[in-house]
């Protein structure tokens, strides 16, 4: 389980075609803390590190085996050598809760439909597929790339939020740009609610 709140940005620094594909992942994370089998939450996607070893300089470089269904569901299937992704650990009892519960498993994409300057923040409007918008309330939270987010508005399949200067400088949200896609996990006690509602009036 993870919080959204967001430790490091990585870099893909190999990508191999394996059976699955493997991704070699640089980070800050010191080697001798990151255990085989960990998981590591990669811009919204569980992943199990499969190998670790020390970096070059400092930090860690480690790999993670991606199924070709993940490919296909998420934005992994375009990280190529260079792309820059969301990195979280973890989370551990008695951490500190900042965001909401997240649980790695990614529901689907959304797309960036415009992003303006609100004072010091920025504004981003989405676009999340049909089955995954009923699920997206405003004041409620979702999970875009790996980054705990409270929704603003929601307008149908269109939804908003703003991201702060802080958030902007310590992910990969200051480089976004208009058109990309996002991996998104919807709230899971709003999973679980749709869910009841549906029982209940069937």
């Amino acid at each position: 389980m993870f919080t959204g709140i967001i430790t490091d940005i990585g870099t893909i620094e190999g990508v191999e075609q394996r059976g699955d594909t493997q991704f070699t992942i640089s980070s800050t994370y010191e080697p001798s803390g990151i255990a085989l089998g960990a998981s590591i939450c990669c811009s919204g996607c569980c992943l199990t590190v499969t190998s670790v070893q020390a970096g070059p300089q400092s930090g860690s470089h480690f790999t993670v085996d991606v199924s070709a269904e993940s490919l296909s569901r998420t934005t992994l299937g375009v990280w190529r050598e260079g792309t820059q992704i969301n990195l979280e650990r973890a989370l551990k009892a008695g951490d500190e809760l900042g965001g909401h519960i997240v649980s790695g498993h990614v529901d689907g994409t959304a797309q960036i439909v415009s992003i303006d300057d609100e004072g010091d923040s920025r504004r981003f409007v989405f676009r999340a597929p049909d089955t995954l918008a009923r699920f997206i309330a405003p004041k409620g939270s979702v999970c875009l790339d790996g980054t705990s987010l409270t929704v603003n508005e929601v307008d149908g399949s269109h939804f908003g939020t703003n991201l702060i200067p802080h958030t902007l400088a310590v992910t990969c949200w200051g480089n976004a740009k208009t058109g990309d896609h996002v991996n998104l996990e919807i709230d899971m006690l709003a999973r679980y609610v749709a869910r009841l509602s549906e029982s209940v009036s069937q």
